[in-house]
């Protein structure tokens, strides 16, 4: 008998959707096996009265799942990839990447806007985000719009909506799918308008290097596609040195033995915005990932992300 599977998971709804999602995958994967799940709140979960950007993002969603695992308390942690940092504590990997969910950003409008599109929205609309890429990509393209950052869990954010705290929301339309909550959805946001997320749409399971017989298990969960669109995006992003809460976009898609990335970087006023491709053998995603970032280094990118940083310091 294999010794017990043990899962750490964020507790918000969506995190134990897809957690459980895992562990009813895995179940039917390895008769018999017995899978626990152990749910904690993170410090993202827990600050939500300060903007993301200002709390750092470092671990932030993750860093207490991680633990568990480090001190053997938990075997595998299931994030949502774009919320794991490209550089993991020593004696951790990226040991999964699930099939990827849609990775486009996605408009939620209150009633009085049904009849309207991003690009119709009135002048002075209110925008719910918390994050940069978004706020960054959609002032670059709708300056006529007013932008206020939101927290709190999905279903959160959309009671607020509701109640008319904001015109508009924008969120991940896979965590809107996972959910059940795909009929919110009023409109799916062109890459040529926002780019998503690096890792957004993908579940990222992390387990203990070394551990080979837990690595064996999760490993049929493995999405191949996916995983060599994500590692190319998480390669730009590593190169990049920038985060989970820094104005860098991405899009990945194949065509023929060849995958092609699309990349950007812009300053938070949306004002400049880099964008460029790279493509190579998707063999080797993470080379393409690496010269994507060194051609948008090339035109500027890195000036833009060192003033970002400079402007948006975690506080203490």
């Amino acid at each position: 008998m294999a010794n017990p599977l043990r899962i750490a998971s964020r507790r918000s709804q969506l995190a134990m959707v897809q957690t459980h999602w895992v562990r009813d995958e895995l179940g039917k994967a390895h008769d018999g096996l017995e899978i626990t799940v152990e749910a904690m709140a993170t410090k993202g979960d827990k600050i939500l009265d300060v903007a993301l950007a200002k709390i750092g993002d470092k671990g932030l969603f993750t860093k207490e799942l991680e633990a568990q695992m480090l001190v053997n308390l938990a075997d595998i942690a299931v994030h949502s990839l774009k919320d794991l940092p490209t550089n993991l504590p020593e004696g951790l990997m990226l040991g999964c990447i699930t099939e990827r969910e849609d990775p486009a950003d996605a408009l939620v409008v209150h009633a009085k806007h049904q009849d309207k599109t991003l690009a119709t929205l009135p002048p002075g609309c209110v925008v719910g985000t918390s994050s940069l890429r978004r706020l960054a990509q959609l002032r670059h393209h709708y300056p006529h719009l007013t932008f206020k950052d939101v927290r709190g869990n999905v279903i959160t954010r959309l009671e607020k909506l509701d109640a008319g705290d904001f015109d508009c929301l924008i969120l991940a339309a896979a965590g809107l799918g996972r959910l059940g909550l795909g009929d919110r959805i009023h409109e799916l946001i062109d890459p040529s308008i926002s780019l998503h997320a690096v890792g957004q749409g993908a579940l990222g399971i992390e387990c203990r290097e070394g551990d080979g017989e837990v690595l064996a298990q999760i490993k049929v969960l493995e999405h191949l596609p996916t995983a060599r669109r994500c590692l190319a995006e998480r390669a730009f992003l590593r190169q990049l040195e920038g985060g989970c809460q820094v104005p860098i976009g991405v899009n990945s898609q194949f065509e023929g033995d060849q995958l092609v990335l699309t990349g950007m970087v812009a300053s938070l006023d949306g004002l400049r915005l880099i964008r460029d491709e790279a493509r190579g053998d998707q063999t080797d995603p993470e080379a393409i990932g690496i010269a994507l970032a060194e051609a948008l280094r090339a035109q500027g990118a890195g000036e833009i992300l060192e003033e970002i940083f400079a402007t948006v310091r975690p506080e203490a």
